[in-house]
């Protein structure tokens, strides 16, 4: 053989090799762009996000990239996000890191989760959306967010909410108006507001929220979502900005029944914590709970479901007939799968009676003020609510500048404080008896009276979530129907409906909402974000700048008279 040949046969050789490794990278190349196109967030679950990565269709980095493409396209229309965690894609980078070594252990693993912004969480400032507090830094997660992070969850961003959670209009001097996303004329309910607009437009799997009267079961019910307000104690409120320790509540918001309930169980899983004294009060056996296990257990048939006649404003209207109609609707359909509708007309549950026994005002300034007396704090802020209401870097509508001289010219030393605490003991006394002398499993309302109100209105008028707020029990809202549909709601404006139990009971009323929404289904997405997002490429995490320009005239910033 000679020199030629063997030079030409080594020389096809190199080609070969040559043409197998440039196919291989070809391969590899295509395979990542398959990837970083291959996973819509639009409606995405907990169990959609797992299924893609064990089928190596996507990877976690390209999961958290989908959803900043969402807030990218969408949220300048509903200004729901407040910052971003700038560690999230690292974190997706770690995770990615485990999943090639087939580690995917956790519920939550790269789920991305939105905080509402008086979560604690390292990495993040915790502002209650108040211009303010701007630069309060946490050292220290709240224990529901590192339950969160233990199990895999991905911290993307905190949301907007009204102003230290002290009314529902989602309007706030850090974050601005958001925007409800179904109709843009009307507010997202609040004060969780800026967690609900940003859940539905699908923002993230699931978010969290707080309630001291109505602000997990609000934005729920006017963004066409899934709430839980569990029992006083069961989830530890260490970290959160409070406003009041007997009402405070915190949980999470989604928008099916099933990523709800394995939220709930990772909340809850944090247990008894002597930061919160009311989490050492649950018995036993309301601890260890998975709540994603029997879900679809038995059936709607033969439950005995109580009707608060008292929580409807039975005159018709443009706001309040839709809620009228869908709430009789959602009766009906409950007696036609077997359950059993009592009405219960005691004068006990009238709002406006109830609210009377609101313990916000004498609470609220010591709850403020020891959270921010916490040495797990820093950073340029303010140190007491008086300091922060001599700032003038805050907004309250004029609807509650009496409430906030109210706060700060109330104690829990005042004689009316525990008139309201005892007028509390006999309401929780008195829902007990209810429950008992009814034979009742659950009672259901309207969230609200009336829709959602307008933006700029006075404000959140028409809510019902006094009554588990001030005992301590738990409700899960879900949808029950839309108004009818016009120019400004495409596909109507929202409408929840609250189930309530009694303490520790959170089992059984996701058992009740699962049958409900599964056979029922009324989750929609908002047609002006209901199309697919390409996904950009982000080499960190964007910067989140809210709109604080369309903060409507009727709510001037910096004052209270």
């Amino acid at each position: 053989m000679s020199i030629a040949s063997v030079m030409a046969g080594l020389l096809r050789i190199r080609l070969s090799v040559t043409v197998c490794i440039l196919g291989a990278l070809f391969l590899q190349a295509s395979t990542v762009d398959a990837q970083a196109g291959s996973f819509d967030p639009l409606e995405s679950t907990i169990e959609s996000v797992r299924a893609a990565l064990l089928a190596n269709s996507t990877t976690c980095r390209d999961v958290v990239s989908s959803f900043l493409a969402r807030i990218d396209e969408f949220n300048p229309t509903i200004n729901a996000l407040v910052s971003f965690n700038p560690d999230a894609l690292s974190a997706a980078d770690e995770l990615d890191k485990k999943l090639a070594a087939g580690d995917v252990a956790g519920k939550l693993f790269c789920v991305p989760v939105l905080l509402k912004d008086n979560f604690d969480a390292v990495g993040t400032n915790t502002t209650g959306s108040s211009a303010a507090l701007a630069g309060n830094r946490p050292s220290v997660d709240t224990p529901s967010v590192k339950a969160f992070k233990d199990e895999g969850a991905i911290i993307l961003g905190k949301t907007n909410l009204h102003e230290l959670a002290l009314e529902g209009l989602s309007v706030s001097s850090l974050g601005g108006q958001t925007i409800n996303p179904y109709d843009q004329t009307r507010t997202p309910g609040g004060s969780s507001g800026g967690t609900g607009a940003a859940i539905a437009t699908s923002f993230a799997i699931f978010g969290t929220g707080t309630d001291a009267v109505n602000s997990l079961r609000s934005p729920a019910s006017a963004n066409n979502l899934v709430s839980v307000r569990p029992s006083r104690g069961l989830i530890s409120r260490a970290g959160v900005l409070p406003i009041s320790f007997t009402q405070d509540s915190i949980g999470p918001i989604a928008r099916n029944i099933q990523d709800l309930a394995v939220a709930l169980t990772v909340m809850a899983s944090v247990g008894p914590d002597e930061a919160d004294n009311a989490t050492l009060l649950v018995p036993p056996e309301a601890r260890g709970i998975d709540y994603t296990q029997g879900l679809n257990d038995g059936s709607l048939e033969g439950l005995r479901i109580g009707l608060l006649d008292g929580f409807f404003n039975h005159t018709p209207s443009d706001e309040t007939t839709p809620v009228i109609d869908t709430l009789a609707s959602t009766v009906e359909f409950l007696k036609s799968q077997g359950a059993e509708i009592v009405n219960v007309t005691e004068s006990i549950y009238d709002t406006s009676a109830l609210a009377k026994l609101d313990v916000q005002q004498w609470e609220a300034e010591e709850a403020v003020n020891n959270y921010l007396s916490s040495p797990n704090l820093s950073g340029d802020r303010p140190t007491t609510f008086d300091e922060l209401y001599g700032s003038g870097k805050f907004l309250v509508i004029p609807a509650q500048y009496s409430f906030i001289d109210r706060i700060q010219n109330s104690s829990i030393l005042d004689p009316e404080y525990a008139t309201a605490k005892q007028g509390i003991e006999d309401l929780k006394a008195a829902v007990n008896a209810t429950f008992v002398n009814n034979e009742l499993d659950a009672v259901i309302y309207p969230e609200q009276k009336n829709m959602v109100v307008k933006v700029g209105s006075p404000t959140q008028a028409g809510r019902n979530g006094i009554l588990a707020a001030l005992t301590g029990v738990p409700v899960v809202t879900v949808p029950i129907g839309f108004s009818a549909p016009s120019a400004d709601a495409p596909i109507g404006v929202p409408i929840g409906m609250e189930i309530l139990g009694l303490p520790f009971t959170e089992s059984k009323l996701l058992n009740i909402a699962s049958h409900f929404t599964r056979l029922r289904p009324l989750r929609k997405t908002p047609a002006f974000a209901n199309e697919t997002v390409s996904i950009g490429s982000y080499g960190s995490m964007p910067q989140m700048r809210p709109n604080i320009a369309n903060i409507p005239a009727a709510y001037p910033t910096g004052v209270l008279s």
